[in-house]
């Protein structure tokens, strides 16, 4: 905490100014308080998790598309890199980054339009990823975590209402860039969109490569954040006019439309399946449908799956298996 005091900046946020746990812990003697939340996440179920859920595109049959945990790792060094340029605490950012989309559903967004739809009161993978780790982890008894990487987890979406902290304002940007230059490189290798098909003004601007864009919009977080964390206005311009060209091109694209679609129905005929035959999910969710209600205790249970997972359980209640006799012919 010291080295804290001597290296951050006046706009950091110092462990020692934590509003704490939800339930006091006595301090470690060698890591920070948002040292040791970094630690729980990455040695959580959920997180390892990720490895197996969807990105942007669903199942993929090469080992080269991104994965939740993949994304989750490239918005955590963006987000330390800038962290580090402004004198913020990396602790915290990283451990924010890391748990920032713990509650996604299986197929990515699209498994989370259908449980949004679903659920009384709607569904939010970042609200999600609080209940992750406050309800569901070890058991049922949550992560614990500090009350700054919890704010920073629900405040990156840009839907929530911003973090209270700068770190979490990084990684709220940092989210962004990592998730529309790696899908701009996924897409080329899928064969949605061509380097060449990219809009003239962002490539002009921000530059031609995945590397050159994510360092342009580094620099303009650097060089323009102070009292607030914000790119200069030709670079958020640019950056808007990218993104939306991702929104049409490719998350909305027809080639994916089919397959998101399919994903979409196989959330749905779970989450009816399981609502309707409750005893047969885990214990835990079991419990919460007794506590919290069967609605809400089905979407825990779901969102929690992995593509392959749900896929599986899918096959399972709605496909024949063969019959094996026992007979030799």
């Amino acid at each position: 905490m010291e080295n804290e005091r001597k290296t951050l900046s006046e706009f950091a946020c110092k462990a020692e100014d934590s509003r704490g746990r939800r339930v006091y812990e006595k301090p470690c003697d060698f890591r920070t308080d948002f040292q040791r939340d970094r630690d729980r996440i990455i040695h959580c179920n959920s997180f390892r998790r990720l490895k197996h859920k969807t990105q942007v595109f669903l199942i993929p049959h090469s080992d080269h598309y991104r994965t939740r945990l993949t994304h989750t790792l490239e918005v955590s060094q963006i987000s330390r890199t800038v962290a580090c340029a402004l004198g913020l605490n990396e602790d915290l950012t990283e451990a924010i980054a890391l748990g920032h989309d713990l509650g996604h559903t299986p197929f990515g967004h699209d498994g989370e339009r259908v449980l949004n739809k679903l659920m009384p009161g709607g569904f939010e993978h970042n609200l999600q990823s609080r209940r992750v780790v406050e309800v569901l982890e070890k058991d049922g008894k949550g992560l614990n975590l500090t009350f700054e990487v919890v704010d920073g987890i629900v405040g990156h979406r840009g839907k929530s209402k911003p973090p209270v902290t700068r770190e979490g304002m990084v990684v709220r940007f940092c989210d962004k860039i990592a998730y529309i230059n790696h899908d701009i490189e996924d897409a080329v290798r899928g064969g949605v969109i061509t380097t060449g098909m990219l809009p003239e003004r962002p490539v002009l601007t921000l530059g031609k490569t995945k590397s050159e864009r994510i360092t342009s919009l580094v620099r303009s977080l650097v060089d323009n954040s102070g009292d607030a964390v914000m790119f200069d206005k030709e670079t958020e311009s640019a950056f808007s006019e990218l993104r939306e060209f991702m929104f049409e091109k490719v998350y909305r694209a027809a080639p994916t439309i089919a397959e998101k679609d399919k994903a979409g129905n196989i959330v749905e005929y779970l989450f009816n399946y399981f609502y309707k035959n409750k005893d047969e999910m885990p214990r835990l969710y079991v419990e919460i449908a007794e506590r919290d209600g069967l609605e809400i205790a089905v979407g825990d249970y779901i969102s929690g799956m992995t593509d392959e997972y749900a896929v599986d359980y899918f096959k399972k209640l709605c496909l024949p298996r063969g019959w094996n006799t026992g007979y030799i012919t």
